[in-house]
């Protein structure tokens, strides 16, 4: 074989393309790229308004609740969220009977918080749970409580006491909460609506119309008797006031006629003959009309003076 077909593999490496360099530069580059994938994919950001808890093989070794850049060992660590701020659960509608034993459906909503992630987790696990267990505790206590109500104390906006209730049975729900340790707060309890069951809704109406009708009736009957009062009192006041002012006016008038009496007698005095023929003319007047017939001696005084005889 000729020394020219022969071809020296060093020389052409030397001047060629050297492959063991790059494929060295590939695997430094992939283990490059996987470091920091496996770093990236291991780092964690904790923001404001939630925890951040670290399980390892499911157990909780860490919580994170400062905002910020964390990190978890890779493979090993799992990390979940929590909410930090306050949430609104609205409670599923429950029938109750009140003192009085009637029956209604109260409709409830609750703020609240996770104050303790770790106990939470370890007795309620889950936020739902978590929720579940709050909303027993609510009915427990809300069922409790207005059964030492009345019907119309809860429903009447007057008599009602929801204000210093709803704390009460805020009160209370924490106590059953932090008992139990379940590590979460509640901020308010509070009643939405209160409503009939569908069944008692229309007697329930029925006896509430009666019931207005009574109250009517009975409003209508103490007017009456208070307008037979005031009639009876304003009749006796009259009647007085009428009694005293005729009394009054029969001693003004008798009081006239005894100072007229002595007028008359003081004038008629000073002259009886003109006092005579004064009564006697005044008595004319009551005796004698267009139609008198007077038949009278002819030497009465009355026929003196009709014939003129004067002396």
């Amino acid at each position: 074989m000729s020394d020219q077909n022969v071809i020296d593999m060093n020389e052409r490496g030397g001047n060629g393309f050297n492959g063991r360099s790059y494929i060295k530069l590939g695997i430094f580059a992939v283990v490059v790229i996987g470091i920091l994938a496996l770093v990236l994919t291991n780092v964690y950001v904790v923001k404001e308004g939630e925890y951040k808890v670290v399980r390892q093989f499911g157990e909780v070794v860490r919580i994170d609740e400062t905002p910020g850049i964390s990190f978890k060992i890779p493979f090993i660590q799992s990390v979940t969220s929590l909410p930090k701020y306050q949430m609104t659960y609205d409670v599923t509608e429950a029938e109750i009977n009140t003192k009085d034993k009637k029956r209604m459906i109260i409709d409830n909503y609750a703020v609240w918080r996770i104050e303790d992630p770790k106990l939470m987790i370890s007795n309620a696990r889950t936020v739902v749970n978590a929720e579940s267990r709050m909303e027993e505790f609510i009915y427990s206590v809300v069922r409790t409580e207005l059964g030492q109500l009345n019907y119309d104390e809860i429903i009447n906006d007057e008599k009602s006491s929801r204000g210093s209730l709803n704390d009460r049975i805020t009160e209370k729900v924490n106590e059953l909460l932090e008992n139990d340790k379940y590590g979460i707060v509640v901020t308010d309890v509070r009643i939405k609506r209160t409503d009939l069951p569908v069944e008692n809704e229309q007697s329930v109406f029925t006896r509430m119309i009666s019931e207005r009708h009574s109250t009517a009736q009975d409003y209508l009957s103490r007017g009456d008797a208070d307008k037979n009062k005031i009639e009876a009192e304003t009749d006796r006041v009259v009647r007085e006031m009428l009694s005293k002012a005729q009394a009054e006016a029969e001693k003004i008038r008798a009081e006239g006629e005894a100072e007229a009496a002595k007028i008359y007698n003081s004038a008629f005095s000073k002259d009886p003959e003109f006092y005579s023929l004064f009564r006697t003319l005044e008595s004319y007047k009551k005796t004698i009309n267009d139609q008198t017939v007077i038949v009278l001696p002819s030497d009465s005084p009355y026929a003196r003076l009709l014939m003129g005889y004067t002396e």
